[in-house]
């Protein structure tokens, strides 16, 4: 079973490409986001931690990322989607350090490309639609901006090995491409 991480800015649709690639490979889709939104949801240390960074339109601490996400791969030998992680370089040679010790190989990276203006829009969108207090349009220009400051030296870390996919397509296209390129349907 394949290993990919999806990369991409807040709204670029990784969360969908995700959960479309996990059920069609039948492999976990590992999210920070989801697994932080759920520790808020039921309160626990984690999840107040990670609400006072959210709430401020920041990024979680590299060190609380990793120690989480190394957790989650370790129990998720046969294949995985890596939504959201790594964000920033070390968290990127974290993780590559992480997959030596679990003999687990990355089979791709795919960087969704999307302009900021589809991003905004598609942000705002699922904030009405979702009802997300944290999507307003000062935290999601914050969150943009932290996103090119950290995220975007990964595309200059991965190099040549970014599969780079246009995310201003449909949902199917978008899927098919990232399949044709891993050559995994």
């Amino acid at each position: 079973m394949p290993r990919v991480i999806l990369m991409g800015a807040p709204g670029s649709g990784k969360g969908t490409q995700g959960e479309v690639l996990a059920q069609a490979w039948s492999v976990p889709r590992l999210a920070p986001g989801d697994i932080f939104r759920e520790h808020i949801r039921r309160g626990t240390p984690l999840g107040l931690e990670v609400k006072s960074y959210s709430d401020a339109g920041k990024l979680v601490p590299d060190g609380v990322v990793i120690r989480v996400m190394g957790e989650r791969l370790a129990d998720a030998q046969a294949g995985w989607i890596l939504d959201g992680f790594p964000r920033t370089v070390p968290q990127a040679t974290a993780l590559d350090e992480l997959l030596t010790q679990l003999h687990q190989p990355c089979d791709g990276i795919v960087n969704l490309d999307v302009p900021e203006e589809i991003l905004v829009g598609r942000l705002l969108q699922r904030a009405q639609e979702q009802n997300r207090t944290d999507d307003t349009p000062a935290v999601i220009q914050n969150r943009l901006q932290e996103y090119y400051d950290k995220t975007q030296p990964l595309l200059d870390f991965y190099g040549e090995r970014v599969i780079r996919i246009d995310g201003t397509q449909a949902v199917p296209q978008v899927t098919a491409q990232i399949q044709t390129h891993l050559a995994v349907t």
